[in-house]
């Protein structure tokens, strides 16, 4: 109470300056020079003096020469084989973020499920009575992040991120025959009522066979892992009431009875403040932060060394917007000139969206993935909660008129200088899980691609290609086979 109580001084004094966002004014081209579309790279160029100082810094076990594979006028030029060895030897530097503080009860509602496509959602009706009842309320985290082919569901989300970060581990042992003390921590933001479960699940994942065998192996533990708790924000009255705020304390009409709700993912900024500072002191120079139900979100050596040479405060991966992403956020541009992430539904309207569409732009999907320069991350932390953007919702529902707080992770963007943006293919780094009927649809796409009359759905191609994309994640990332319609680890 005395945190909210502290919000509510300073929204009621004016202390957020952002409570009225920019005016957004369009999307951006996908020729500008801040974007780098990763299927088609083959090569980057940076000044050898800039790169040659970098080396410097980061002390790396190998030269600049090494693995520049050539120069031009005072410019290095690294292909993709130097970039993935200069990532790797970064992992020392590096922390992995996870926003995990989500519940699966939104993932699994039906009429939300229904929306995307009602009669797709029939073909899967029963898979999904098989699993509501178990996955509503608990950790989204915690529940499958795919089907096995036979049906039976595959690991967690958080198990597979953890896992991952051990074959990134393995990685860097086997390239330079040594393992660092420190290298690759991950860290995360759970919330008050998913913090315990996950907890559980994460003292089960430290001695599972799965984490043992090659933790043993490296030398190293299991799970490093650090995490810090959000807390429910309350409700406060409706702007009908008007100013000063004060907390919502009569809802469906009984006296003194609030609600709570989650601030959003915006806070994790203030809330992991003091991960972040323990990382810098440990020598992590450089933290990914992502969501948990996205299996394309994992280390990608190439991104980080592209991300480090730029010398840029933070890099995020875009994808192009496809029928499935009717959740999350798109890539606008804003009156003062800037780009930002615009949430569809808080931000930015779906008819907006679709109007866009219909004018011919091809529109960027934010992939909840960004990689952030931690030292000047950390001396932006006393400000973030004040300058980014503060969405204050009325609401007229069953409980009465009140007013929802959120802060939104991925408007940061908006408040960086020069950030840079990675476009990515889908089907390799957003394979996300916003509503389980897109998880059948990846993993479990043989019972749709059977119904010819589906053959004209934009879901149908849809589905198989980010079928196509899972497999290949599991295998390549994760390090799995598939054996008798089974994902096993090797």
């Amino acid at each position: 109470m005395d945190a909210m109580t502290s919000f509510l001084t300073d929204l009621n004094s004016g202390k957020f300056k952002n409570k009225n966002p920019d005016k957004i004014t369009g999307v951006p081209s996908i020729n500008r020079p801040d974007i780098i579309n990763r299927a088609f790279l083959t090569e980057f160029k940076t000044e050898e003096k800039s790169a040659l100082e970098k080396f410097r810094m980061w002390g790396l076990p190998f030269s600049l020469d090494s693995v520049c594979a050539g120069k031009d006028k005072g410019f290095c030029i690294f292909d993709k084989n130097g970039l993935r060895k200069i990532g790797i030897a970064l992992y020392p530097k590096t922390a992995f973020g996870i926003l995990n503080g989500g519940s699966a009860s939104s993932y699994v509602d039906m009429k939300k499920n229904m929306a995307l496509c009602p009669e797709v959602f029939e073909f899967y009706r029963t898979r999904f009575a098989d699993v509501v009842d178990s996955y509503k309320g608990k950790p989204k985290g915690v529940t499958a992040a795919y089907f096995n082919p036979d049906g039976v569901p595959g690991y967690s989300f958080l198990f597979l991120k953890l896992r991952m970060l051990l074959e990134r581990k393995r990685s860097f042992y086997r390239e330079f025959g040594v393992l660092p003390s420190v290298i690759l921590p991950a860290f995360q933001m759970t919330s008050i009522h998913t913090d315990a479960e996950i907890k559980r699940a994460v003292s089960e994942y430290v001695v599972s066979k799965e984490f043992l065998s090659v933790s043993k192996e490296l030398g190293c533990p299991s799970v490093e892992m650090y995490t810090e708790t959000q807390t429910m924000m309350a409700a406060l009255t409706h702007s009908s009431f008007g100013i000063p705020r004060r907390i919502f304390d009569h809802a469906y009409g009984k006296p003194d009875t609030g609600l709570a709700f989650p601030g959003g993912h915006g806070q994790n900024f203030s809330i992991l403040a003091p991960i972040y500072k323990k990382l810098y002191e440990t020598g992590i120079r450089y933290v990914w932060l992502g969501n948990i139900d996205n299996l394309g979100y994992t280390v990608d050596p190439v991104s980080l060394a592209l991300f480090a040479l730029s010398g840029k405060e933070a890099a995020f991966e875009t994808s192009f917007r496809t029928p499935m992403d009717v959740k999350g956020g798109l890539i606008v541009t804003t009156e003062s000139g800037k780009l930002t992430c615009a949430d569809i539904g808080p931000a930015v309207s779906f008819e907006e969206m679709q109007s866009f569409e219909r004018e011919g732009f091809k529109l960027l999907f934010n992939c909840a993935i960004g990689l952030f320069d931690l030292e000047r991350l950390i001396s932006m932390l006393d400000e973030i909660p004040y300058k980014l953007p503060l969405r204050i919702t009325d609401q007229d529902k069953d409980a009465g008129k009140y007013a929802q707080v959120e802060q939104l992770t991925w408007e940061i963007i908006g408040l960086l200088n020069e950030p840079m943006f990675f476009a990515v293919e889908k089907k390799k780094r957003f394979i996300a899980s916003k509503m389980i009927l897109e998880n059948f649809l990846t993993s479990l796409p043989d019972m749709f691609f059977q119904k010819k009359e589906f053959s004209v759905n934009p879901l149908y191609s849809l589905s198989k290609d980010l079928h196509v994309g899972l497999c290949s994640i599991l295998e390549k990332d994760y390090g799995m086979v598939l054996e008798n319609n089974r994902w096993h680890f090797k």
